[in-house]
């Protein structure tokens, strides 16, 4: 068993830092000199001898350097020589003021491509193998893959996984070549880079990622391809592209979701947020969902027009806005960004869920952020940071500043949907550090436009109470919703899988299905809410209901929703409607949050769309049906298959003060 203990760093300078914390000094060994005698795999010491050098970078300068190929100023290429192409630039690096502007040339590299995961070991899973995929086993691709790396300038890094705490010495490696500094510069971000030197005693690879961009063009059409193979020792990425998305960050996420099938607990697709009132009254809200669902924008404060007023939504049809002023919001204590650890070494019986960051930075997504003046605490962070930060699809000339409303254009006139900024957390003014106990989970989901003449699933009010049961149905069934910003395409209504993260869950969907309920059993005090973003109805809202609903629950607390406050939303798939929502004394209209009362709705709008929803909630949950799924779990999907009511749902298991 892992043993958890979070590390104190509100004191951290900004540089990442060497030495534990809030522990006794331990012996540490050197990986730099040491690594041979370190009991590292087999494979890993051939490539390690066999390279042609080894960089060992001892802190966050040496790996910017890196990210420069060593210049001072101007713009770099990653490139690499590719057999039958020449040489192939992936991407530039510009030395902005305030850190580095990486590009790729192709757009296709901006963003995940969802299909990029396969597995190459013969372990139990549910996803996509390598021999199914490419017809041939991963064994040879792997020892090309070692054999390339031997022929390559590297840089090595270590790393403990997930935040765990150093004395537990379960740690992993970064293999790459030494011009993708800014790869490197990204996950040392990430994970918090171990100076070579300071590595635990008892220092145990648990995981590995191996870095060889021109395998893209050479053995895969020039596709991003990511192969997990575990071997009884250790979990093996294999990144044969230079995104961070699918490897150094969503790799990361399914190494601990591997763990945590073995153990049997979760890391959650989810942002968390500690909401404290101008009272001071603390309620700690998590947010889930498929990427852009609203994960980062929890963490932001609400964006209000140029008068201070929020903009609750623009009518798609009569373009008439609706506002509510809000003279002071809640104070925001960040805890996660994107993957929120909840091991069971900090569990206990309080009835909620107890939840830590499984990161060291974040990565934002700055998609929303299209002028000056959006998002100021975002602006001031990123324009003067306290030390260089690393963008991606933002616009940077050298010497500059580079700016996060300057998104890098996919063709003329057509921003890149998936700007990011990787954000140390330590940077974040108020951030938290410690485990938190989270009240509320809520999912969020992206909704298109619904009117009566273009139905769509777009009925979801500005939020929704769901019973415990159907909030384990929407983990399910995870909507990638509309126009998803962070992948390389969605069409329609697309599910991302179980927790939502199952994109880079290695194993079985319905063990995850088991952990996911499991965990909502155990939690009978968190309540479930559901919120949209981009429209209700048929009113362009972007991700004010969130917002909102953060400031509306936030000064709820855990004080109990009266019988009368909650009726039966029309579609039962979304729990609750509230017959009226109240902030700071204005009450959003009844049509905000019941959309069948929008007039370019109506109910045969409405339950046309919701049609369309039931239609998809059956065919995703199906799937689940099969030897293994725990007997609750069967029996709430059955109901759901037979069109049961919220009081079904209700029934099958307790919620303790939600009502």
């Amino acid at each position: 068993m892992l043993r958890v203990k979070r590390r104190n760093l509100k004191s951290r300078p900004a540089e990442i830092t060497s030495g534990p914390r809030n522990v006794e000094p331990m012996k540490t060994v050197d990986l730099s000199r040491q690594w041979a005698e370190m009991g590292l795999p087999d494979e890993i010491v051939d490539v390690l001898r066999g390279a042609k050098s080894l960089c060992f970078p001892k802190n966050r300068d040496e790996v910017l350097s890196l990210a420069m190929g060593g210049q001072d100023s101007g713009v770099f290429e990653v490139a690499y020589d590719v057999p039958g192409k020449g040489r192939v630039v992936e991407a530039t690096v510009a030395k902005c003021r305030n850190g580095l502007a990486v590009n790729y040339v192709e757009p296709y590299m901006r963003r995940r491509d969802p299909d990029c995961m396969v597995i190459g070991d013969d372990k139990p899973t549910d996803k996509e193998s390598y021999q199914e995929r490419f017809g041939v086993p991963f064994a040879g691709v792997r020892d090309e893959t070692f054999a390339w790396l031997k022929e390559q300038d590297l840089v090595v890094f270590a790393f403990i996984l997930g935040g765990f705490d150093r004395e537990s010495g379960h740690g992993a490696m970064l293999i790459a070549p030494k011009n993708a500094g800014f790869f490197v510069g990204g996950l040392a971000d990430l994970q918090e880079m171990l100076p070579p030197d300071q590595l635990p005693s008892n220092f145990r690879l648990r995981a590995v990622i191996y870095v060889a961009p021109t395998f893209r063009h050479t053995h895969f059409d020039g596709k991003q391809v990511v192969v997990h193979h575990r071997t009884d020792r250790t979990h093996e990425v294999f990144s044969y592209n230079l995104y961070p998305g699918p490897s150094a960050k969503k790799g990361i996420y399914g190494v601990l979701l591997t763990i945590g099938e073995d153990e049997e607990w979760l890391t959650l697709h989810a942002s968390t947020v500690q909401v404290v009132t101008p009272y001071d009254n603390v309620t700690t809200i998590m947010h889930e969902g498929a990427s852009g669902s609203g994960k980062s924008e929890l963490l932001e404060y609400v964006h209000r027009q140029e008068d201070g007023r929020l903009l609750l939504g623009e009518n798609v049809v009569t373009k008439q806005r609706r506002y509510l002023v809000l003279n002071q919001a809640c104070a925001l204590r960040p805890v996660t960004d994107d993957m929120a650890m909840c091991h069971p070494d900090v569990q206990d019986r309080t009835g909620y869920i107890k939840a830590f960051d499984a990161e060291q930075a974040w990565f934002v997504r700055l998609d929303h952020i299209k002028h000056y003046g959006t998002d100021p605490h975002l602006e001031s962070l990123t324009i003067h940071p306290p030390a260089p930060l690393i963008f991606l699809n933002v616009q940077g000339i050298p010497g500059s500043t580079c700016l996060i409303w300057e998104h890098t254009l996919d063709a003329p006139g057509k921003p890149c949907p998936n700007p990011r900024v990787i954000l140390p957390r330590h940077f974040v003014p108020g951030v938290t550090n410690e485990v938190v106990e989270v009240m509320v989970r809520n999912f969020g989901i992206r909704t298109p436009p619904c009117t009566a003449q273009l139905p769509t699933y777009g009925i979801v009010g500005y939020l929704h109470l769901l019973p415990p049961a159907l909030a384990w149905l929407w983990r399910l069934v995870a909507p990638r919703g509309h126009a998803n910003p962070s992948i390389t395409h969605t069409e329609g209504l697309t599910s991302e899988g179980v927790g939502s993260y199952w994109p880079f869950a290695t194993g079985r969907f319905v063990d995850h299905a088991n952990l996911l309920l499991r965990q909502i059993e155990q939690s009978p005090r968190v309540r479930y809410s559901l919120t949209p973003n981009q429209h209700v109805g048929a009113w362009a809202v972007g991700f004010m209901p969130e917002w909102v609903a953060r400031e509306y629950l936030g000064r709820r607390g855990v004080a109990k929703f009266p019988a009368d406050r909650l009726i039966p939303s029309r579609s039962p798939l979304l729990g609750y409607s509230l017959a009226a929502m109240q902030v700071e004394g204005t009450f959003l209209p009844p049509w905000l949050l019941r959309v069948e009362e929008q007039p370019e709705v109506g109910l045969e709008g409405y339950d046309r769309g919701a049609e369309i929803l039931r239609k998809f909630f059956h065919q995703e949950v199906k799937q689940y049906l099969q030897t293994g799924l725990a007997t609750l779990g069967q029996r709430i999907i059955e109901c759901c298959l037979d069109n049961g009511s919220v009081d079904d749902f209700e029934s099958f298991l307790p919620s303790v003060d939600r009502m």
